[in-house]
């Protein structure tokens, strides 16, 4: 079966731009979360598509090297998009380590270039350290424009109490691993090739416990419910990740954990769109404002803001509020609020009001002339 094309998953051509990529990524993520669709399964699995197709094509080594060789890249790797909470989150790009040597999944063991020479490990050590987790968090724009607190709960291998991680039962310990004689690793001769592959004995660790612990079975870790704080910084992002170092999966026998990543999404506000750092809003204001001028409050992100309408002001006008927009990560200029006013004419009138209408057209010559003399003008050409 054919492998779905990224650029297709987000609807963007193959040449889109950053920014294209994320505002369509933005779109797809806000159509297929799994909050907006509880039970959906196809949602979901959408979901983990359009979000792996943007982690890779984000990216400018991973989006070269899909351009070059297709899904294919990064197969092999561990590249899923788990949700939330389930299974390790695996680097992409680690079957390219795993070319030369130096793969860094946990229980990956030897790479192709060390099994056909025989050289060393690089990188993590096989079977011991834990793997990244990753968690999807859906934000609202406020949330996002002033930064929050948030409280997500997940499910993961956490360190095993009782024996501390060791995997031995308290009083016993662990020991050389007598297969691999705590290499880790057996070596297997095929002529002039000697091949490289993880120790079956004790899975890589290179040690074995003389008497496995009762509650992990060994293992040095269970898995269990974790509740973490989240502080999310103000002008983050759909797409933007949050790094949680050492809240990933626990590490076996002694070995590192993982880290734990927040990928977020913001929701679509019903009044205001982001363009990068600026907002984007649409007004309605009365036909009188519009003509006469004058000053009306319009609602932001942080409070009311006094805007200026000048006399004469025609519909499809838009004006600027400075520092009104979203803050920047990078600690530049905050964005402004961008308004467009739309003028809206009147449905029914009362008797006063029309013949007062009817006056006004009169005297300015409306009656006799209601298509603008300008566009009479460019109009002429073509009669």
């Amino acid at each position: 079966m054919a492998k779905e094309d990224y650029y297709e998953l987000l609807g963007v051509a193959k040449g889109a731009t950053e920014e294209e990529l994320k505002k369509a990524y933005r779109k797809k993520a806000v159509q297929y979360h799994p909050d907006k669709n509880p039970g959906n399964k196809e949602a979901e699995e959408m979901f983990k598509k359009v979000s792996h197709a943007y982690e890779v094509l984000k990216d400018p080594e991973k989006r070269t090297a899909y351009d070059r060789y297709g899904a294919a890249a990064f197969e092999g790797g561990g590249a899923g998009v788990p949700r939330p909470g389930g299974g390790g989150f695996h680097d992409p790009f680690d079957i390219f380590r795993e070319v030369f040597g130096q793969q860094q999944a946990a229980g990956g063991g030897g790479g192709i270039f060390e099994e056909m020479f025989g050289g060393g490990g690089g990188g993590r050590e096989a079977g011991r350290d834990g793997s990244d987790l990753r968690y999807d968090l859906e934000i609202t724009l406020e949330e996002a424009a002033k930064g929050a607190e948030k409280e997500i709960t997940f499910r993961k291998h956490a360190t095993c109490e009782r024996c501390e991680g060791s995997g031995a039962e308290p009083g016993s310990k662990r020991v050389t691993c007598p297969t691999c004689r705590g290499s880790g690793q057996i070596r297997r001769s095929g002529g002039i090739i000697t091949f490289t592959q993880p120790c079956p004995t004790c899975g890589g660790v290179g040690t074995k416990v003389e008497k496995p612990c009762t509650v992990c079975r060994g293992e040095g870790r269970v898995l269990k419910t974790t509740k973490l704080n989240v502080r999310i910084p103000p002008g983050v992002d759909t797409g933007s990740r949050l790094r949680s170092t050492g809240n990933g999966e626990a590490g076996l026998a002694g070995g590192h954990p993982g880290d734990l990543y927040i990928v977020l999404s913001v929701k679509e506000h019903e009044l205001f769109e982001r363009q990068e750092d600026n907002l984007f809003c649409e007004i309605p204001i009365k036909f009188t404002l519009a003509t006469l001028g004058g000053t009306i409050e319009v609602p932001t992100l942080f409070g009311k803001a006094s805007l200026k309408i000048p006399p004469g002001t025609q519909s499809g006008t838009t004006f600027r509020l400075r520092d009104k927009g979203m803050p920047s990560l990078r600690g530049g200029r905050q964005g402004d609020q961008l308004v467009r006013v739309q003028v809206e004419v009147p449905q029914s009138l009362t008797a006063e009001q029309k013949k007062l209408l009817e006056d006004f057209a009169r005297v300015s010559g409306d009656a006799n002339e209601p298509t603008s003399k300008k566009f009479f003008e460019k109009a002429k050409k073509f009669f």
